[in-house]
């Protein structure tokens, strides 16, 4: 267990700016230029020009370098750059280096981003394919000689020891599909605008890894989102209300791999995302009752619940009956299993949206919003909330 205290980062910084591309199967256009388009969407919803930037965050695993893109951007001279490593996991910890930063006045505005052709490139969902020797490769050859091949296959372990753990059944992960596709149904920039499903079609949709449903699974998506940070300060005298960082955190837990995390005591929770949620709770000073909407990363539904959980939104085992009964706002531009698969950077920009009271489907009166990065791996978190 940490002993860590609260941090000092929280109010430090927020997001300003929100830009993206369209989300499609097939782009037609280069990674790179996915990135560029969302970069300067960003910078113009902030009201500011790509010579205020002096800092840009990414994730590992992106074809397109932060150099590079603030040239493809007439972005000049940068003070600060980096990367996060982990996938999905970093989404929320780029946010949290931007706010680093610019606490510790090593860069005033900050821009972070993710653009890929996930969907007509390189599919994640395809599994490995090949991979250079490393030391986190090891731990893959446990697993991959006996048919783990996907990322789908290595979370329906976890999610089948669940299932058995509660005495439920695979319909319980449907509770969090048709959630999602509820809400994108109503987002025009959603993929499934206008097309919700019931608990019927989920247990009707095929099996891809047992107890996995196609309608478990996020999409894979073409497209590009990006965020802009800057101080608390400069954001009051920009357009849009300040979705504040008012904590920020990333996690690893004991015994941690990349999604095969299967020698652990317990194989019901996400450990990694504990730890998040106790240094966000620790340091904004709020509880699960004090969240108003949740932008849970969603690239498999049994995470979903297991996150819920993490973070005490409901014991362990009642995720499910939580979503049914709609406890908590939850993912409400239709996540990545409904609106697209942009590696949670755009639930990121669906929080900012309710914080401004601008979302599609708005939640009354929001102020305050955790959001997640992806999980069965080292991962991050934030709350956002507006200026007080």
């Amino acid at each position: 267990m940490s002993a860590r205290a609260r941090d000092a980062l929280g109010g430090r910084a927020a997001i300003v700016g929100i830009g993206a591309t369209e989300f499609s199967k097939d782009s037609g256009r280069s990674e790179l230029r996915l990135a560029a388009e969302a970069v300067r969407a960003a910078l113009d919803d902030a009201g500011l020009t790509a010579a205020d930037v002096d800092g840009m965050v990414t994730f590992t695993m992106d074809t397109s370098p932060e150099i590079t893109v603030a040239q493809a951007c007439g972005i000049g001279e940068l003070s600060f750059f980096s990367r996060v490593h982990y996938g999905g996991g970093a989404a929320c910890a780029t946010v949290q280096q931007a706010a680093l930063a610019i606490a510790a006045g090593v860069a005033e505005v900050v821009v972070c981003y993710r653009a890929f052709n996930e969907r007509s490139g390189r599919r994640f969902g395809s599994g490995v394919q090949h991979r250079e020797p490393s030391v986190e490769g090891v731990a893959l050859g446990w697993s991959l000689p006996f048919g783990l091949l996907t990322p789908a296959s290595w979370v329906a372990m976890a999610a089948q020891r669940y299932l058995h753990t509660y005495g439920l059944g695979p319909e319980a992960f449907g509770h969090v599909a048709v959630t999602d596709r509820a809400y994108a149904a109503t987002n025009p920039a959603a993929w499934f605008h206008g097309r919700p499903i019931t608990l019927a079609d989920h247990a009707a949709s095929r099996w891809v890894v047992e107890p996995l449903r196609l309608l478990d699974c996020c999409q894979e998506t073409d497209g590009g989102q990006a965020i802009v940070v800057t101080s608390l300060a400069r954001a009051r005298a920009l357009p849009h209300r300040p979705a504040v960082v008012t904590a920020a955190a990333q996690g690893a837990g004991r015994a941690q791999e990349q999604m095969t995390s299967f020698y652990r005591d317990d194989l019901t929770g996400l450990p990694e995302m504990n730890v998040v949620a106790r240094q966000l709770w620790r340091t904004s000073g709020l509880t699960p009752q004090d969240i108003d909407v949740a932008i849970l990363y969603d690239h498999f539904t049994p995470f979903v619940l297991m996150q819920l959980e993490e973070f005490g939104f409901c014991a362990r085992g009642e995720a499910a009956d939580f979503v049914r009964r709609a406890g908590l706002p939850l993912n409400t531009h239709g996540g990545q299993l409904g609106e697209a698969y942009l590696h949670g950077m755009n639930g990121i920009a669906e929080a900012v949206r309710q914080l401004r009271g601008t979302a599609v489907n708005q939640v009354p009166e929001a102020e305050r919003v955790l959001v997640t990065a992806g999980t069965g791996v080292p991962t991050s978190g934030l709350v956002l909330a507006v200026d007080e």
